[in-house]
């Protein structure tokens, strides 16, 4: 009697576990932040390697020879035009230049004697007092005497330069190098042989030079015949040059020379750029990247790098479509334009780009989309300038 009860409970307690356990809930779909591509006028910029270089270099050489008397500028100072920079002992060539003054007078005196003889041999030959034989040889020693004259004034002139180029002074602005002979030195003046004594070099403004290769000329002169872009032979297209260490460009410049032929040892055609340099920052030598306009305005999407996706050799973006699912397109890259990069292909105006969240996003599964904050949209100013993509060849 009393295990009915028990094989009773048993019973229902076996039967509770048989039961079948409520499904679990379905998984939301992942949360992504999608933004509409940016829509602009850019301007393509190619970049090159470049060096800058001195519009004009001077080496400052004596030209008369002697002991160095003194030294009168300051390593590596700026010098104007006419400044003094070395004096050379003047007292030889002072001595030469008395000497050449002293023949001069001589010459002189020996030309006015000669006019005044000749002045009698004509008076007297009207009375037959004299010969005309006399008379042509006067006339020839007056002629004489005015040669030896020049002789003498230029011996005097040559004598008075050499005493100025005693003095060496600057050809032109600029700064000056180091001082290369000491006061007391004797240096040359002879020609192939004169002493090297400093250099100078203007600063401001200054040219850069660069090479580009064959298939951007030919792109360039493309552009032109187009009418898209104007040629840098005849304008001062803009450039703008970054320093090394410099993320932005920080000085500005124009095109003023393209060179007539392409190298045949490199393939390159030679360029250059003239940059104001009004802080005398920079110094002939320094490497710069010069960004020269490698296109005329034109319309262009953009999107940050962070929505650009690698698959093998192809850039995708990941789409979201009206139903929410995702949809990966592949595109076409341009360059940089302040931080975001230009779609040339692949990309419409409307589409909604998954801008944050692509780990979390499947093709053919569903996003629960978020539109980007409004503070993290890109200003859409006109006229802008672009880098070139990374890997260009340039």
């Amino acid at each position: 009697m009393i295990l009915v009860p028990l094989i009773l409970v048993s019973a229902l307690a076996l039967s509770g576990c048989g039961e079948t356990p409520p499904a679990p809930a379905a998984a939301a779909p992942p949360s992504v932040t999608v933004a509409q591509p940016v829509k602009r006028t850019v301007t393509d910029w190619d970049e090159f390697t470049g060096r800058f270089e001195p519009i004009a270099e001077v080496q400052v050489r004596a030209r008369v020879g002697g002991f160095v008397n003194s030294v009168e500028f300051k390593d590596g100072a700026i010098v104007r035009a006419g400044d003094l920079l070395y004096v050379i002992d003047p007292r030889p060539f002072e001595a030469v230049a008395l000497q050449a003054d002293g023949q001069l007078a001589d010459s002189r005196a020996r030309v006015e004697l000669a006019r005044r003889e000749l002045d009698r041999a004509l008076n007297l030959v009207q009375t037959s007092a004299v010969s005309e034989q006399v008379v042509d040889q006067r006339r020839q020693a007056l002629q004489a005497a005015n040669a030896a004259q020049m002789q003498a004034e230029g011996a005097l002139k040559a004598a008075n330069l050499n005493i100025e180029f005693t003095h060496v002074k600057a050809p032109l602005t600029g700064r000056v190098s180091r001082h290369l002979v000491s006061p007391g030195n004797l240096v040359q003046g002879s020609e192939g042989t004169a002493t090297l004594l400093t250099s100078i070099v203007t600063l401001d403004p200054i040219y850069i030079y660069f090479d580009m290769d064959e298939a951007t000329y030919l792109k360039y002169s493309r552009l032109w015949f187009e009418g898209k872009r104007p040629s840098s032979r005849e304008n001062p297209n803009p450039v703008q040059i970054t320093l090394t260490g410099e993320t932005k460009p920080s000085h500005d410049g124009a095109m003023n020379f393209l060179d007539n032929r392409l190298d045949v040892s490199t393939g390159t055609l030679r360029g250059r750029a003239l940059v104001p340099n009004k802080d005398l920052s920079i110094l002939p030598g320094q490497f710069g990247r010069v960004r020269l306009i490698g296109s005329g305005p034109y319309e262009a999407l953009l999107l940050p790098d962070t929505a650009i996706a690698t698959d093998q050799s192809r850039k995708i973006v990941f789409v979201v479509k009206d139903d929410n699912t995702v949809e990966a397109k592949p595109v076409t890259l341009g360059p940089l334009d302040e931080g975001l990069r230009v779609i040339r292909d692949g990309l419409k105006a409307e589409d909604r780009v998954i801008v944050d969240g692509l780990q979390r996003a499947r093709v053919g599964a569903k996003v629960s989309p978020h539109p980007a904050p409004a503070a993290a949209k890109t200003d859409t100013k006109t006229d802008t300038k672009t880098d070139t993509k990374t890997g260009d060849k340039k």
